[in-house]
């Protein structure tokens, strides 16, 4: 049954095509609210057109798209997770072709949205779409739902999932965003890092003053933000926050295997952006720094006079702000609180503001659901998936796992080189034409298992 799903998808690719390139010539920008509504219902007609039970749930932001189809109550429901908000395009000078003018050249498809990630859930829609045309029904229970705030950081979704519990019970939740492996290979993503975002403020003088007439009395405060910034952070690269990486869960021997069996990336990184050597431990593999640890980074410092020339100033306000990416169990108001007890210890003067958060999420290697997900890659790949134990950065998947007490899972079908939030944003045809059947592979794995046979992986 398998082949004829994906003979109809070879025989329909270019019509495919053509729909999601009308598909994106929509804007659904919501940093600036452009297009969003309209875009929304589309897909909930979309979805009305292939037998959803669907609608819009309105929120205190933009509103979600969700969409029910029930076909046997012994079948496993899969919660299929995306967004069909975009970036905005800027800069527009950078463009070989317009953004919102979908272009197909060198067999690829190029337009803002197209890879992150209006393309990867049109995809699934029409998996689901190719299920119904060659078997006149689908294999299993299907929720659908996207997200119209995730590229500004999902304000909405934990409020959304707490308030429609009751219209989210799935046995498993998969997304599909992201980039495959640089060499093209399948993925199965079991976890994603969390996200603290937060500034350090120093305050000086009540203005800017004079570098000869007052340097060595008053105090510079980005030299306070430096030193201070030195006691986080030693030169060999260990986080030094008292307590923040203590309660680190180390990686079980499953994760480690899997990890073991993946490409070597580093010498590759290194060449691509021009580097002679890694971020400090040097002693810690490449993979479990994207995986297994926290990070501490300074995103930026802001103070003073940076223009052309020089100016002899000795400023009254610098800024650094910084993220820690976070790991099982670390949640953002601990690493908050750790941030602000260190502070408080180094330099009582400064002021930490905190920003976003993002709790980290992994779903178990050995979930039941990880065989048929396998096995639905290779029938469609020919090629078995690499395994991430997780990835380095952040996607709200912590609803889901956390909140749920569901298994979470994200299968991505865009090329490594998709240019997401960038210019030039692209999609190979073959990565979609390839989307398109893992997702309907994935279905009729699925539709192989019984209910409920991952509901207790996960402590709700």
């Amino acid at each position: 049954m398998t082949q004829t799903l994906f003979d109809h998808i070879d025989r329909n690719a270019d019509s495919f095509v053509e729909r999601v390139m009308e598909y994106v010539r929509h804007p659904s920008i919501s940093a600036h609210d452009i297009g969003i509504r309209d875009v929304a219902n589309m897909l909930v007609a979309h979805l009305e057109g292939l037998g959803f039970d669907a609608g819009l749930v309105e929120t205190p932001g933009h509103p979600f798209v969700l969409g029910h189809a029930t076909v046997d109550p012994q079948k496993p429901t899969v919660l299929l997770y995306g967004h069909y908000d975009v970036q905005p395009p800027d800069p527009l000078d950078a463009w070989i072709s317009p953004p919102f003018e979908p272009t197909l050249r060198d067999g690829r498809i190029w337009a803002r949205g197209i890879g992150d990630n209006k393309g990867q859930h049109f995809a699934q829609l029409l998996a689901i779409e190719t299920h119904l045309a060659v078997n006149g029904s689908l294999p299993c229970n299907i929720i659908f739902l996207l997200e119209g705030e995730e590229e500004i950081g999902s304000p909405q979704i934990a409020d959304f999932v707490r308030q429609n519990r009751d219209r989210l019970q799935a046995d498993l939740v998969v997304t599909s965003d992201g980039p495959l492996h640089e060499s093209g290979a399948p993925v199965i993503t079991f976890g994603v890092r969390g996200v603290a975002s937060f500034d350090l403020v120093a305050k000086g003088a009540a203005r800017d003053v004079h570098s000869g007439n007052y340097g060595g009395v008053v105090p510079n405060p980005i030299w306070t933000l430096v030193q201070l910034l030195a006691t986080m952070k030693d030169p060999e690269g260990n986080i030094t926050v008292e307590g923040l990486t203590e309660p680190v869960i180390p990686p079980t021997n499953l994760e480690r295997d899997a990890i073991a069996r993946l490409p070597n990336d580093e010498q590759a990184v290194m060449e691509d952006l021009k580097l002679d050597h890694m971020d400090g431990p040097v002693d810690r593999p490449y993979w479990d720094r994207l995986m297994f640890h926290p990070t501490l980074t300074i995103n930026g410092m802001h103070g003073g006079y940076s223009g052309p020339g020089s100016k002899t100033v000795l400023p009254n306000e610098a800024i650094a702000k910084c993220d820690v990416r976070l790991v099982e169990p670390l949640t953002p108001d601990y690493v908050f609180e750790r941030i602000e007890a260190h502070v408080a210890r180094h330099a009582p003067e400064v002021e930490v503001v905190r920003h976003n958060g993002m709790l980290p999420s992994k779903t178990p290697l050995d979930s039941p659901f990880a065989k048929p997900l396998r096995e639905a890659i290779v029938a469609a790949r020919g090629v078995e998936p690499l395994i991430y134990p997780t990835v380095g950065g952040s996607l709200p998947d912590y609803v889901f796992t956390k909140i749920l007490g569901k298994d979470a899972f994200v299968i991505p079908y865009a090329n490594a080189d998709e240019a997401n939030h960038a210019p030039n944003e692209n999609l190979e045809v073959v990565r979609f034409i390839d989307g398109i059947k893992t997702g309907a592979a994935v279905l009729e794995a699925l539709g192989r298992c019984e209910a409920n046979s991952g509901s207790a992986t996960h402590s709700k």
